[in-house]
């Protein structure tokens, strides 16, 4: 076995940032992921501002959707929803991410489709779960990051009297993506050692709810964010007037003479080597910051690096292609798009020694596989193929 999941097949039916996320984690893991698309093209594809399409889809789509095969079925038609069961026969996992009742509206819920196949792991993906008062609400990323407080705490963290600030990169999408494959990969274990499926109801803000350790800090405390605000006002008070901690001032974003770092300067070990590096007792953080500003960010990196403090440089997404770390650890792969050409894409992000994860593929075009899916996989004919053609029920990308 070269991939861990090689022998895994899933049905992926999500779309935009949380459902691809996850079913592409798996894919780069070695399962065989088929993207199940309307005729018309899943919403990921779609963007309002024309300069962010490439050959008919988005840069989120081509990030999110790597290694993927693709089929376009129209699940409102009959032939479609056939098409579908006879997919799901020989699946073992099937990931949507739509809102809770959509799939049974469709007559294809976990209920109907382990009658079908009565191991078929079947993975809900939603906002704020399959219950609960809130579960018939949409949701995205941002709306996630709210309940679970992390845009209070971004704002503050700005402007203390300030408002609440939206987070950036979609990490209400990203991190609970990410959640649902490590479950998935555990029902397929639990399959494996049973012989049982199972339902895997995903929620976006309960896996928010789970990362926030702010939470944990006011069960323990009792106190709130804003009375333990208060304190740390305090204790900084107490640091200005004592000159022993003004040492400690130097984490953080750092300006240089061509940039910003970024230095946690929180390590005893490393304020001791770099008092001793800067022959001083005490570190005067204002002074150091104002020498830093004359050298440049390599230059900058490599002094906090030498006395042990953690540093990297501060970059747009643009500017870490071109980092020679992420470079020598592989991060990023050239892949073969059928319109596009040779493109470069980010790689699988874990090094596993025995069963790596790696990318293989470009995100696919609208129904690329329709013809390989249909006719080795269930026997259609070529003819029953544009058949279902010309009835709408299945499509594919034939744009020049």
């Amino acid at each position: 076995m070269k991939k861990i999941l090689e022998d895994i097949r899933v049905l992926d039916l999500t779309h935009v940032w949380h459902g691809p996320w996850c079913t592409m984690m798996l894919a780069e893991l070695g399962a065989e992921v088929i993207k199940i698309e309307p005729p018309w093209g899943s919403q990921g594809r779609l963007s309002q501002e024309p300069s962010n399409m490439y050959a008919g889809a988005t840069s989120t789509f081509y990030h999110l959707n790597l290694n993927k095969k693709d089929i376009a079925i129209n699940l409102k038609e009959p032939k479609g929803v056939k098409i579908f069961k006879e997919l799901v026969k020989i699946s073992d996992v099937v990931v949507e991410n739509f809102s809770p009742g959509t799939m049974d509206d469709l007559g294809l819920g976990y209920e109907e489709l382990r009658k079908i196949k009565p191991h078929i792991i079947y993975a809900a993906l939603s906002g704020f779960g399959q219950t609960g008062p809130y579960s018939s609400w949409p949701s995205y990323a941002v709306v996630a990051e709210a309940i679970a407080g992390y845009a209070r705490s971004m704002g503050e963290r700005i402007d203390p009297n300030g408002p609440p600030i939206n987070m950036v990169g979609a990490f209400g999408d990203l991190a609970p993506g990410t959640m649902a494959a490590m479950c998935i990969i555990a029902a397929i274990r639990f399959r494996d050692k049973t012989g049982r499926g199972q339902m895997i109801d995903e929620s976006q803000a309960d896996c928010m709810v789970a990362y926030q350790t702010g939470i944990t800090s006011y069960f323990l405390s009792g106190k709130t964010e804003l009375e333990r605000r208060e304190e740390e006002r305090a204790r900084q008070l107490r640091a200005q007037q004592d000159q022993r901690r003004r040492s400690m001032d130097i984490g953080g974003i750092i300006k240089v003479k061509d940039g910003y770092i970024e230095v946690a300067g929180f390590r005893a070990r490393g304020i001791d080597a770099l008092r001793e590096k800067l022959g001083v007792k005490e570190v005067d953080g204002e002074s150091l910051r104002k020498q830093l500003e004359t050298i440049s960010r390599d230059e900058a990196m490599k002094f906090f690096a030498e006395v042990g403090l953690p540093v990297a440089p501060v970059y747009y997404a643009s500017e870490a292609t071109k980092d020679p770390h992420l470079i020598a650890r592989n991060m990023f792969v050239e892949v073969e798009h059928p319109k596009l050409g040779k493109i470069k894409a980010v790689n699988f992000p874990v090094k596993l020694s025995e069963s790596p994860g790696e990318v293989v593929s470009a995100a696919p075009l609208l129904g690329q596989n329709n013809k390989e899916i249909l006719m080795n996989y269930l026997g259609y004919t070529e003819e029953e193929i544009i058949q279902l053609e010309k009835e709408g029920v299945v499509a594919q990308d034939k744009s020049k």
